[in-house]
C-alpha cells in the first residue's frame, strides 16, 4: 500500500542536505552531503544513500554508507569534510561520485558498479598535462560539483562565489572525456558572480554556490543557490557552456517572493543557505532542497515539493510544504508529527530573515527551532522547541472531513493556550489550554475544521516556553 509522503522525506533524526536525485532502474536515489546533528560546522558525517520506488515517495530506504572522507587519499586522517557531492552514469554504465573536500580546490572522483553500493576512489579531474583542475595557474577554486553526461562527454560545473569576491567569476562549466577525468574543453563561465553581473540578467540572483543540472527536451536548466542564499533560482540554454538566461526562483526555504497566500516579503521559516535540482519521476517533476533545524546552520533536512512548467519552460515558484512529497494534501486524521511544520515563525521576524549574521539569533530561546532529544543516529523523533508567545507552526496541506476535535502533545514551562488556525494570520477555530510538565502531556479540545483542503496553523499564546510534539485530528 502506497504511503503517504512527508516533509522533510526522510526521518527526523536524517540531515542529508544539497539533494541531487535520479531515477535509476525504477528507484529514485538520492545523493547529498550529511550533517551530524548538534554538529559544529556542516557536512561532519559520511556520504550515505536512500532511495524509494519512483512510484512511491513515502517509502525510502536507507542503502547505507556509500562513501568514507577517509577514502579520498587527501584525506586519510579524516580531517576534512566531504562537501556537497553529485553522481553521473558514465559512457561505461558505472556511476561517478564527484565532490570537493572542504580545504582543498580540486575534484575529486568515486566510481561504482551500482548506485547506491560502496564507492571507491578513482581520481581528480585534471587536464591532459595531468594538473589538477583548481591548481593549474589562473584556475578558480572548485566546489559544489555538479554533472549531467551525454554520450561520451561529461559536463562538469562547480563555483563558490560570495558577494563582493572580485576574485571569483561565477559558476563554471568544464567538459570532460570519457575516462571521467580528463578535461577536453577547459572552464568557461556560465552564470555571473555577484561583482560581474551587470547586465547580465541575474542582477540581485547572481550565482552564489549550489550548481546543480537538468536537461529536459532540448533545455538545460542550470540550477544553483544565489547570493541570497536561501533561494533555488535556475537558469535555461540550447547549449551546456553558454548562452544561459536567468530565469527566476523555485522554491526558497523561508518563502520569501510568495504573495499567495501571505506578504511576499515576510518569511514563514528561517532562512539559510540551500542547495538542490529538479528531477522528473513518473511523469511529473519535483525540486528537492532543504530546511535549517535545531535553531543554526548545520542540522539540514531535505524537503520536495512539486513542480510545473509553463508553455514557455519557466518554472512558477513553489511554496514550502508539509506534504510535498505526497502529490496532494495529507489525509485530515490521525496523530502528525510537528517536525512536518513547513512554517515556523514568530511575531518578531527580524529574527531569522535568513543572514549567516543572525545565527545568534536562531540558537535562542526566542525562536522556535525544530530538534530531537538524543545524539547524532539516535533515531528520536523530532519536535518544535522554545515556542514562545506568538510562536507558531504552520502544516500544509490536509483534506479535511468531519474534524470536531483536535489535540496537542506538548511538555515545557508554558502557561497558556495553543490557537488553532487555518490561515496564519486568521481567526482562532479554537483554542487548547496547556500548562507546565516535565514530560509529554497530552491535552484536547473541541475544535471544528472546515470541510476541504486546508493549512493549519498552532499558535501559542502565553508565558514561559512550551514543545510541540504532535497533533491529531479527530
Amino acid at each position: 500500500m502506497k504511503k503517504q509522503g512527508f516533509n522533510p522525506y526522510l526521518p527526523s533524526w536524517e540531515y542529508v542536505p544539497d539533494g541531487e536525485p535520479y531515477v535509476f532502474n525504477g528507484r529514485v536515489y538520492v545523493y547529498g552531503s550529511h550533517d551530524r546533528f548538534n554538529g559544529h560546522v556542516f557536512c561532519l558525517n559520511d556520504y550515505v544513500c536512500w532511495s524509494a520506488p519512483a512510484d512511491d515517495l513515502g517509502d525510502w530506504r536507507y542503502e547505507g554508507v556509500i562513501y568514507r572522507k577517509t577514502d579520498d587519499p587527501l584525506n586519510p586522517d579524516g580531517s576534512m569534510c566531504l562537501y556537497a557531492p553529485d553522481v553521473t552514469a558514465g559512457p561505461d554504465g558505472r556511476y561517478y561520485l564527484f565532490y570537493v573536500l572542504d580545504k582543498v580546490p580540486v575534484v575529486s572522483v568515486a566510481v561504482c558498479d551500482t548506485p547506491a553500493g560502496k564507492y571507491e576512489f578513482y581520481g581528480y579531474v585534471k587536464y591532459a598535462d595531468g594538473t589538477r583542475l583548481g591548481e593549474r595557474e589562473g584556475d578558480e577554486p572548485q566546489f559544489d560539483p555538479g554533472v549531467l553526461t551525454e554520450g561520451q562527454y561529461t559536463y562538469l560545473y562547480t563555483g563558490f562565489c560570495a558577494a563582493g569576491d572580485q576574485s571569483r567569476h561565477g559558476a563554471m562549466a568544464t567538459v570532460l572525456g570519457p575516462d571521467m577525468l580528463t578535461i577536453v574543453e577547459e572552464p568557461v563561465f556560465v552564470a555571473p558572480s555577484q561583482p560581474y553581473s551587470a547586465g547580465s540578467g541575474f542582477e540581485g540572483h547572481e550565482f552564489f554556490e549550489a550548481p546543480s543540472i537538468r536537461k529536459r527536451g532540448d533545455t538545460y536548466y542550470l540550477v544553483y543557490s544565489s547570493i541570497v542564499m536561501h533561494e533555488l533560482c535556475y537558469a535555461t540554454s540550447k547549449s551546456p557552456t553558454q548562452g544561459f538566461e536567468y530565469q527566476g526562483v523555485i522554491v526558497s526555504n523561508c518563502d520569501l517572493h510568495i504573495d499567495a497566500y501571505k506578504p511576499a516579503d515576510k518569511p514563514m521559516y528561517y532562512g539559510g543557505n540551500n542547495h538542490g535540482s529538479i528531477v522528473e519521476i513518473n511523469g511529473a517533476w519535483y525540486i528537492f532542497y532543504h530546511r535549517h533545524t535545531n535553531g543554526d546552520a548545520f542540522n539540514r533536512q531535505g524537503c520536495i515539493e512539486r513542480i510545473s512548467f509553463e508553455d514557455d519552460g519557466t518554472i512558477p515558484q513553489v511554496e514550502m510544504t508539509s506534504c510535498g512529497p505526497n502529490g496532494g494534501a495529507l489525509e485530515g486524521r490521525g496523530e502528525y508529527p510537528a517536525y512536518l511544520a513547513c512554517n515556523l515563525f514568530t511575531k518578531d521576524e527580524q529574527l531569522y530573515t535568513g543572514g549567516f549574521g543572525e545565527i545568534g539569533a536562531w540558537l535562542d530561546s526566542r525562536f522556535p527551532k525544530i530538534t530531537q532529544d538524543g545524539r547524532d543516529g539516535d533515531e528520536e523523533t523530532g519536535y518544535i522547541a522554545n515556542m514562545t508567545d506568538s510562536a507558531t507552526a504552520g502544516f500544509k496541506y490536509f483534506n479535511c472531513q468531519g474534524i470536531s476535535k483536535v489535540r496537542i502533545k506538548v511538555r515545557g514551562y508554558c502557561s497558556g493556550a495553543f490557537e488553532v488556525k487555518t490561515k496564519w494570520d486568521g481567526a482562532a477555530l479554537g483554542t487548547i489550554p496547556v500548562h507546565f510538565t516535565n514530560v509529554w502531556k497530552e491535552y484536547a479540545a473541541d475544535i471544528s475544521v472546515p470541510d476541504g483542503t486546508q493549512a493549519l496553523y498552532f499558535t501559542y499564546k502565553g508565558a514561559g516556553s512550551a514543545s510541540l510534539a504532535s497533533f491529531t485530528l479527530e
